[in-house]
């Protein structure tokens, strides 16, 4: 992350972004610019300087080179462009969120006997969303599946939480979580959810050998029925202190490299 060499969609100058949104923060704006999946057009950086930040000046650099429009503005005009996100002084105009269609989530997983498919079961907090999304781009996750209703989409909130490793990764909306989970079964995924109950066991019990999905429930109600329903496994983390509340970003991170520690 953060080069350029696989840069796409040089575009001409001044070409404007209909509708689209404003990525922010450093990282989040070098890595889309990196990822190369977004039509740009507008890029907010502060004014530069002879001794300018290393990173600003790639960020510069590559704006050039994409002749986008750049401009510099006061941080209460930024505050208000990104809804007071941690911008760091850095914004991005661009198309929106680059969904792949969920058949090539599939036919991913059918190719790839060590398929690991991240299921989000109506995550509704960004920064949740995000620091799973994060830790998916890490360990190499071969896509991730996410409902349209109801749930958080890939925002720019989100983004920014995963500092931009959404940019990377293949994330599919879909209409109906439990029949797109039955038809990633059928192309050989074993599902682990986690959540409680009596049928759980140790999540370092299970086999996470293979091709395998991963689902995490939403914050305070925990997976859906229909789709614990479809669920091989239900895995649960130990809280040996009391306090039986855990974070879904750091569930989901304990999780995914306990299935990277077996692999490897």
């Amino acid at each position: 992350m953060g080069n350029y060499q696989n840069t796409r969609h040089h575009k001409g100058p001044r070409e404007m972004v209909t509708g689209g949104e404003w990525i922010y923060g450093r990282n989040p704006v070098e890595e889309a610019l990196a990822a190369g999946r977004r039509t740009c057009s507008e890029i907010i950086l502060p004014p530069a300087f002879p001794d300018e930040d290393e990173q600003i000046q790639r960020i510069r650099d590559e704006a050039k080179s994409r002749r986008l429009v750049i401009r510099s503005m006061e941080r209460d005009q930024l505050d208000k462009l990104t809804r007071f996100g941690h911008h760091q002084g850095v914004a991005l105009k661009t198309t929106g969120y680059p969904y792949v269609g969920f058949e090539e989530i599939v036919s991913l997983v059918e190719e790839d006997e060590n398929a690991l498919v991240v299921v989000l079961d109506h995550l509704e907090d960004p920064q949740n969303v995000g620091s799973i999304l994060r830790t998916a781009c890490a360990i190499g996750a071969t896509g991730v599946i996410i409902p349209e209703d109801r749930a958080c989409g890939i925002t720019p909130a989100a983004v920014r939480a995963s500092a931009g490793g959404a940019e990377y990764l293949k994330i599919a909306h879909v209409v109906n979580l439990p029949r797109a989970m039955e038809d990633l079964k059928e192309a050989g995924l074993w599902f682990t959810g986690l959540d409680w109950g009596e049928d759980s066991k140790p999540y370092t019990q299970i086999d996470f050998k293979g091709r395998v999905g991963l689902v995490i429930g939403a914050e305070g109600s925990g997976i859906s029925r229909l789709v614990r329903e479809k669920c091989d496994f239900i895995g649960v983390l130990p809280m040996p202190g009391g306090f039986e509340s855990l974070n879904a970003g750091v569930a989901a991170a304990v999780t995914m490299y306990e299935i990277l520690r077996q692999r490897s």
